[in-house]
């Protein structure tokens, strides 16, 4: 697998992606507080249901 940071790609799409990503994830955390929901994430190579911290928004 290729080691490189994946904001040093040469295709511009590529690069972005992972602010793309980030952006995703932030919403998706919101969302999850809102909703009063969990989260699955990948920890350590395993998924985990995570409780996402913060106060809710009204939308």
């Amino acid at each position: 697998m290729n080691q490189k940071k994946i904001e040093l790609a040469k295709d511009p799409d590529l690069a972005s992606s992972w602010v793309a990503i980030r952006r995703a994830a932030k919403r998706a955390a919101q969302v999850a507080v809102s909703t009063n929901t969990e989260l699955v994430v990948q920890r350590n190579g395993k998924c985990v249901h995570v409780k996402p911290s913060g106060k809710p928004k009204p939308r």
